[in-house]
């Protein structure tokens, strides 16, 4: 069994325990509200049934996201998974709304609940079995990197949270004969609702497309220049198509005289190491190329880079050659999105080095910080 396939195996199986479970909860809490007249335990009932949906939207999901490539989808169908979090964060929303409105309604038309010692074990057992299950489906989530789980064991959580202060609203009734409870399921929706607006805004911006994890970038950087010859790894652009699916490319930077087969030996050995150790494919590798028997370009070079990295805004200089002959240099600078103008700090990057050695065409190739 391979690893996408052994994940999916682990999340459907995680789903079905949070679908049965959630179900089991359901039907006890709405009995358990209707008897009781309790908006917050009906409330917290459809909660839980919402959930047991989140789990289905899981299942499903990950099915549809492990679907081999095709041609209409080259690169696989993983960010199947991104939409069915996008589902399961507007379901969340939609019983958070829900639950206000009913809430609402109680407290312009109040009813006094009617609690037994029975009712209040139930969810009370409620509470331990809630966290239990928060924590086993969260943690999962994060062993197999799947934010739909995550995000249906943080909702679990959530709902612990909720049968807790259930139990202390009816603990507040029968002692001082006051109920809190309309009030409570208007505090329980507001919460439940900004936890489904935060998933939402978080799935966005997955699907939008977020930087790749420092860690990665560093790990995949050293690798890469692991290689003999190899004296640096820039511009690397990583596409998220799924959890752990990536594609990507990178520039290294080589010596100048290397042969046409000796870069094509060494670009499929990085390939090969790169997808091996990281599960990245690389579908390009671009070259640059450094001077490697003169002298005067190193300490050129040395002295451009410290020009140019005096501006706060370009975080560094590489891909730096010299071209005698033709009396050429080029190099890139990677410029922050920080920077109010951009287009700016690359024209005052290139005058300076153009009037620090005027004798040369200057190339300068302004990169974004994408890693």
């Amino acid at each position: 069994m391979d690893r996408k396939d052994n994940r999916n195996k682990i999340i459907i199986r995680t789903g079905i325990i949070g679908i049965v479970a959630n179900v089991i909860l359901a039907v006890f809490k709405a009995v358990i509200g209707m008897a009781a007249n309790s908006i917050a335990i009906v409330m917290d009932a459809v909660n839980n049934l919402s959930d047991a949906a989140s789990s289905v939207i899981t299942i499903v999901g990950t099915k549809l996201a492990g679907k081999d490539a095709d041609r209409k989808h080259p690169f696989g169908y993983g960010r199947v998974e991104y939409l069915s979090e996008m589902l399961i964060s507007m379901l969340v929303l939609y019983a958070g709304i829900t639950a206000f409105t009913e809430s609402v309604k109680k407290i312009i038309k109040p009813v006094k609940p009617e609690y037994g010692s029975a009712m209040l074990i139930i969810i009370a057992v409620a509470v331990v079995v809630k966290i239990v299950l928060g924590l086993y489906v969260k943690g999962t989530g994060k062993k197999v990197n799947s934010d739909s789980l995550v995000n249906s064991g943080q909702d679990a959580l959530l709902d612990s949270v909720i049968s807790i202060t259930t139990l202390i609203s009816a603990g507040i009734y029968i002692i001082f004969d006051i109920s809190t409870e309309a009030w409570l399921g208007a505090i329980i929706a507001v919460v439940i609702i900004k936890s489904g607006f935060d998933m939402l805004k978080e799935t966005v911006s997955k699907i939008l497309g977020e930087r790749a994890e420092v860690s990665l970038v560093k790990d995949i950087k050293a690798t890469i220049k692991s290689f003999p010859g190899i004296s640096g790894a820039y511009d690397l652009v990583l596409h998220n198509y799924g959890p752990d699916m990536y594609n990507g490319s990178v520039h290294i930077e080589v010596p100048e005289n290397l042969r046409a087969d000796e870069l094509d030996r060494l670009e499929r050995k990085i390939t090969m190491e790169v997808h091996s150790k990281h599960n990245v494919l690389l579908t390009a590798i671009g070259v640059y190329s450094y001077n490697t028997s003169d002298e005067r370009a190193v300490q050129i070079r040395d002295n451009v880079n410290e020009l140019v990295t005096k501006d706060e805004y370009v975080l560094s200089m590489h891909g730096f050659y010299i071209d005698e002959e033709e009396k050429k240099m080029r190099f890139d600078i990677v410029v922050s999105f920080d920077a109010p103008d951009r287009g700016k700090v690359y024209e005052e990057a290139h005058e300076i080095i153009g009037n620090a050695y005027p004798e040369y065409d200057i190339y300068i190739s302004m990169d974004a910080d994408f890693s």
